[in-house]
């Protein structure tokens, strides 16, 4: 027998007195792309009001301090989170250990933050020992499919690829875009060696709840930890990978296969969690106090 599909909950509140981190996505649960939802930016600030710690979690690839003046943009208060963890700060952590090696960058130049202060030896494309990719170059109007002949050459060369995110999509206002982790997951299929930086796995969790000890000067158990997003490949495997509870929240890139964003389907909300493999601990229609 299937388990459960968990009820949905209309208000964050009712799971607030358990938990005492919260790791929280930021492109679809804090704001998407365009505008920040007042609702969540509340609901985070109320729990750090009764002593939670919020640490914001995203495949952004981009340093911490890049994605937050970016939150600052788009009026996320600062109240709302004590820290933000990125996979562009797990991926400068991998360059770092690649010293001496040239690096090509396949993606917009607004990511180029993710190299700055490093010793770095950029390459062409046809001679770089690696790749970091950071997203398509035109994400308004191209698809993985613009780059495939590149990513064969790559393969022909058994280049190495790091993906400096690991999201497939992201919503930017009611509109679906693709992100690096489209041309990883390509990349991948033509047997090319690529490490993921962020959001399923394991290094971005770990630097997470470092922070959160950090910002709260004590280790927390995992059984108080509880992680929201709104993506099953990213952020439901990654919180169940590293152990603790998740809270889905159906309005964001899901939306549509769930039903719409304001009325969501249980069955169809079974389905892809039965799809996933995984069954979040608690959903909403989006993060609200």
């Amino acid at each position: 027998m299937s388990p459960a599909l968990p009820p949905l909950l209309p208000h964050f509140s009712a799971l607030a007195p358990d938990y005492d981190v919260v790791l929280s996505d930021i492109w679809g649960v804090v704001h998407n792309g365009v505008v920040a939802f007042p609702g969540a930016c509340d609901a985070l600030m109320r729990m750090r009001a009764r002593g939670a710690t919020v640490i914001l979690v995203t495949n952004a690839p981009r340093p911490n301090d890049v994605v937050a003046r970016q939150l600052d943009q788009f009026h996320v208060p600062r109240e709302a989170y004590d820290a933000v963890v990125s996979s562009g700060d797990v991926t400068r952590g991998v360059v770092e250990g690649r010293r001496g090696q040239s690096v090509f960058h396949l993606g917009p130049e607004r990511d180029a933050a993710i190299f700055k202060g490093l010793d770095v030896r950029f390459a062409p494309f046809e001679s770089a020992d690696y790749v970091v990719c950071s997203g398509l170059n035109d994400d308004d109007t191209e698809t993985p499919d613009d780059y495939r002949v590149r990513l064969e050459s790559m393969a022909k060369r058994k280049v190495f690829m790091l993906c400096a995110n690991p999201d497939v999509v992201v919503d930017r206002g009611d509109k679906l875009v693709y992100c690096a982790g489209a041309l990883a997951d390509l990349y991948a299929t033509m047997g090319g060696e690529v490490l993921y930086a962020g959001k399923p796995y394991r290094p971005i969790y770990d630097m997470a709840l470092t922070k959160a000890e950090q910002a709260a000067g004590r280790k927390t158990a995992l059984k108080r930890v509880i992680a929201i997003g709104d993506s099953v490949r990213t952020d439901l495997k990654g919180a169940r990978t590293a152990g603790i509870d998740f809270l889905f929240v159906t309005s964001g890139i899901h939306a549509e296969e769930v039903g719409g964003r304001d009325r969501p389907d249980a069955g169809a909300l079974k389905s892809v969690f039965a799809a996933a493999g995984e069954m979040p601990t608690a959903v909403m229609r989006e993060l609200a106090w």
